[in-house]
């Protein structure tokens, strides 16, 4: 039976085929890759020269890179950039001081490195190639993809609560980057600024509400 995992890796898979056909070939220093195309995930693909597809967190198409694979299958790996050797013109300086691959770093965003309209253009593409590769459906017409502001535009988020034993605080958040922790955010700029702004307030502790039972008592 196929599950919608599976079909999602192959799509991932067509799509890096794709790509590949497109890219020009050319000699790189061994141990580099050539990123081809972005996926919904914010995973650059590339290819290595026996053709195995290589899927990499913080690269970003056409860009060259180093990579620490962590994970492998027959016909593809999974890694993070180690190395940044050619860097994409459309890649930005991130806005929110929580986003990257450090530890504890927020899971909340994927794309915060990547021009906001590029980030528009990379999901477009990979709606087009899904509809195509999973439905066999291709649009006649194409109209402009409708943007909106790059900032403060989570009007509706689900941020998790955990009291931290370990750091004797409550955080407030969403989960770290491929963890169930939640995040140490400080700040959230994707949120409405006023929402960002209680972030640090709801974190302050508060007396616990005496039961009527206990007062009754007293």
């Amino acid at each position: 039976m196929t599950t919608a995992a599976t079909l999602h890796e192959n799509s991932l898979l067509t799509t890096a085929n794709a790509a590949a056909h497109d890219a020009p070939e050319s000699p790189l220093p061994d141990g580099w890759l050539a990123v081809e195309s972005l996926d919904i995930d914010a995973q650059g693909i590339a290819r290595r020269p026996d053709g195995k597809v290589v899927f990499i967190e913080g690269a970003l198409p056409f860009e060259q890179v180093s990579v620490n694979v962590h994970r492998k299958k027959n016909n593809w790996e999974a890694g993070v950039v180690t190395a940044v050797h050619h860097e994409s013109s459309q890649r930005v300086r991130p806005g929110c001081p929580h986003f990257g691959l450090h530890a504890g770093a927020c899971g909340g965003c994927k794309m915060q490195h990547l021009h906001e309209s590029a980030q528009v253009a990379v999901k477009q593409r990979v709606l087009e190639d899904n509809l195509w590769h999973l439905g066999k459906v291709r649009a006649e017409t194409m109209l402009r993809p409708i943007e909106g502001p790059a900032w403060g535009y989570r009007y509706r988020a689900r941020l998790s609560v955990r009291h931290v034993h370990k750091k004797g605080e409550v955080l407030i958040g969403f989960h770290e980057r491929k963890s169930r922790y939640v995040a140490d955010m400080r700040v959230c700029p994707v949120l409405p600024p006023h929402v960002s702004e209680m972030l640090m307030p709801l974190r302050e502790p508060r007396p616990a509400p005496r039961s009527n039972w206990h007062a009754a008592t007293q």
